[in-house]
């Protein structure tokens, strides 16, 4: 048997406590597979970080449109918690007990903008939108993505969409048409408020906060998913996203909640 010196002796006995919890932690770490509202994939990207840091967990994230999510969890797709971008998906996917019941909760109210990496075009009024100014107006495709319902119905109230629509460039989620704007191939366009505030190039341009008055509430619901109902884990994201620190995170990414 190895003796160790005083000096090594007490090193180890210090350390010991560590050794055993980071043992533990390896034991009872977990892998969560997390569907994510393309809006909410690069605060998620923080939040993840930070959560894989304390809980030794590993979350694998996948964006895209909740509606497209949808259609992939009733055909089987092996996710465990779904971070929506709308509360009528994953309330249809807890009526279709394809969902945990009682797991819904907001995490978060998004913020529709209007938006152009051009400065000045866009302007505090949203104004733009009557003039002649730009060719083509982005927005996400409003039968897959809440915030192009949004932007569909931002239109409607201004009446505006009967006018606009031979301007209009869908894109699949709200991350192709964020891009759309980016790129250029789309003068200006409706997109998350969190993806200007996480763009740092973004603040550049111009925007205008549409008023929540013209569209029906954001509101964005995370759900445990049948796949994720006996995982700790799983349980652990949910709770870790209802926190109060990490509720305050998701208001200064741009978020109401």
């Amino acid at each position: 048997m190895l003796a160790l010196s005083p000096a090594a002796e007490f090193i180890v006995l210090r350390l010991l406590p560590f050794l055993l919890l980071s043992t533990a932690l390896a034991a009872q770490a977990d892998t969560v597979n997390v569907a994510v509202a393309a809006n909410f994939h690069a605060p998620m990207q923080q939040l993840a970080a930070r959560f894989q840091q304390q809980s030794g967990h590993q979350l694998l994230l996948s964006s895209g449109s909740s509606g497209k999510f949808y259609a992939q969890i009733r055909n089987g797709a092996p996710f465990d918690v779904l971070l929506s971008a709308d509360d009528e998906i994953p309330l249809r996917l807890e009526n279709e007990q394809l969902a945990v019941p009682g797991s819904r909760f907001t995490y978060a109210i998004g913020q529709l903008v209007l938006w152009s990496t051009k400065p000045g075009l866009v302007d505090a009024q949203g104004a733009v939108l009557k003039g002649n100014a730009f060719r083509h107006l982005a927005i996400a495709n409003p039968k897959l993505a809440p915030y192009g319902r949004a932007a569909q119905e931002t239109l409607q109230s201004l009446g505006l969409a009967d006018s606009l629509a031979g301007k209009l460039v869908s894109g699949e989620n709200i991350a192709h048409t964020y891009q759309f704007v980016a790129s250029g191939a789309a003068e200006l366009g409706f997109v998350a408020l969190s993806q200007v505030q996480a763009d740092s190039q973004a603040t550049a341009g111009s925007l205008w906060r549409v008023p929540a008055r013209l569209h029906q509430p954001i509101r964005q619901d995370a759900v445990l998913l049948l796949p994720g109902r006996d995982k700790p884990a799983a349980r652990a994201l949910l709770a870790y996203l209802r926190s109060v620190p990490v509720q305050a995170q998701i208001r200064g990414f741009g978020y109401a909640n």
